[in-house]
């Protein structure tokens, strides 16, 4: 399925994925781009960007740092989450804390999602 975007973001995308957070590269380098299926990495989604998205499965991976955590931003992910699940797509979210403390737990839960 393909969806809808804002052209205008397709530069901050690109930019977002030529300056990945450093837990953003341990996701993606050792991890998810060695899946077998296709991920794509700050992809438009309407009026988003999100950190890494599977369409075939309808999955969006987001990684959260500390500025999550302020009620204002929380208000905001709940917001985001919502106009994605009406578009059929299942939204995981990990906090950066889990990428460097858990990492294989992330990982499990990731692919116990695609199965």
């Amino acid at each position: 399925m393909i969806y809808k975007y804002d052209k205008k973001l397709v530069s901050n995308a690109q930019a977002l994925r030529k300056n990945m957070t450093p837990e953003e590269k341990h996701l993606w380098y050792d991890f998810l781009k060695n899946l077998p299926i296709t991920v794509n990495r700050q992809k438009n989604i309407g009026e988003y960007i999100v950190d890494f998205f599977i369409a075939s499965k309808r999955i969006v991976i987001e990684l959260d740092g500390s500025q999550h955590g302020s009620e204002e931003n929380k208000k905001s992910d709940e917001i985001r989450d919502y106009e994605l699940r009406r578009l059929g797509i299942t939204v995981l979210r990990y906090s950066n804390y889990d990428i460097n403390r858990n990492f294989k737990v992330v990982c499990e839960d990731i692919l116990n999602h695609l199965k």
